[in-house]
């Protein structure tokens, strides 16, 4: 005969000290069963074994056991109901019934940060083995806690490989997500990049303007003046009605690299629309702008075609003028569309620079 703790106190009780009576007598605590089914349900020996070692504790259902990351003192072996263990980071909870166990690293291991938080899934009766009652099974039962020891270390191995598993799908399957957001990030930004980029020429379009205005402190030069010159290609319906619009796309793209060379990096040339254009230049002074404005005209006004164009002589008129810091836009535009008209007015290929208002 041998003696050990007793249900649910530390009373000590007599039992059989021969492995067969001692699974007999687990015939009157809980349904026999043969071999275990689940991971980890316990075998009938082993379940009389935890049972008898501690105290019965009765939960409701929805009341926390532990939480995850606390450090862990005892095991519980589960008598009836059900315990839901919720490992967080994504992972599916598990659920635990009759003559299972959970929370043994706290005794194999000692001062254990619980892996998952543990709640009553519904009302249960469970046996709470703590650290003595533990060390007490190690000498009166050596055999049977380390059968019970060595399963659920397999167990527990087992379940590792199989977390290792499943972080190393999702990993690859986050590889693959953030792969896919590469791709949308770089389409969005192409899209981006198109909708304010003029088709033909590569210059900014309208679209690209106005928004390059709204964020225009961030693109300013220290110790600059801002001027905007408007460029209209002259005479361009008469290219178009004699080369073809083919044609007049091989002038515009020309016309549009022209204002591109002149323009520094802090500055802004676009095509606003047809045969018109824009140059938003920062200038170190005034003088400086009537420059820009006759290099650009000299520029177009050299430029060679090949055939059928070979013989066109293209030529602007430009419109410029300073641009207030106390205006905006229409302001800006209005007055360098006046100095352009000017410009037109006398027989174009050529500039006038307006007054600043």
């Amino acid at each position: 005969m041998r003696r050990f703790l007793g249900e649910g106190n530390t009373d000590v009780s007599t039992v059989p000290t021969d492995a067969a009576a001692g699974a007999a007598a687990a015939v009157n605590l809980a349904p026999r069963v043969q071999a275990p089914h689940l991971p980890r349900q316990l075998s009938d020996a082993e379940f009389v074994m935890l049972r008898g070692a501690g105290p019965a504790r009765r939960c409701a259902a929805g009341e926390v056991l532990f939480r995850k990351g606390e450090i862990g003192h005892n095991m519980f072996v589960i008598e009836s109901g059900h315990v839901r263990l919720d490992f967080g980071d994504g992972l599916p909870s598990k659920i635990l019934g009759p003559r299972e166990y959970f929370g043994e690293l706290a005794l194999f291991i000692g001062n254990h940060a619980r892996v998952a938080g543990a709640v009553a899934h519904s009302a249960a009766s469970l046996r709470v083995v703590d650290y003595p009652a533990y060390d007490h099974l190690l000498e009166n039962e050596p055999a049977l806690l380390a059968q019970f020891m060595r399963r659920s270390f397999a167990y527990l191995v087992a379940s590792e490989q199989q977390l290792i598993a499943s972080l190393k799908r999702r990993n690859e399957d986050l590889l693959v997500t953030l792969d896919s957001l590469r791709q949308t990030q770089s389409q969005l930004s192409t899209a981006n990049r198109l909708v304010r980029t003029d088709e033909l020429t590569g210059l900014v379009n309208r679209r690209g303007l106005y928004e390059h205005l709204e964020h225009l402190a961030q693109f300013r030069v220290a110790g600059t003046h801002l001027a905007l010159l408007l460029i209209d290609l002259d005479h361009f319906k008469a290219i178009n009605d004699e080369f073809g619009h083919l044609g007049g796309d091989q002038v515009l793209c020309a016309v549009a690299a022209e204002v591109n060379r002149a323009a520094a990096p802090c500055d802004l040339p676009c095509r606003l629309g047809g045969d018109e254009f824009a140059l938003l230049a920062q200038l170190g002074d005034a003088a400086e702008l009537e420059a820009l404005a006759a290099r650009i005209v000299s520029g177009i006004r050299a430029l060679h075609f090949a055939e059928p164009l070979e013989n066109l002589s293209a030529s602007v008129s430009i419109g410029a003028g300073p641009c207030a810091d106390n205006a905006d836009w229409s302001v800006w535009y209005s007055q360098a569309d006046r100095a352009l008209y000017q410009a037109k007015g006398q027989g174009g290929n050529r500039w006038s620079v307006a007054v600043a208002e």
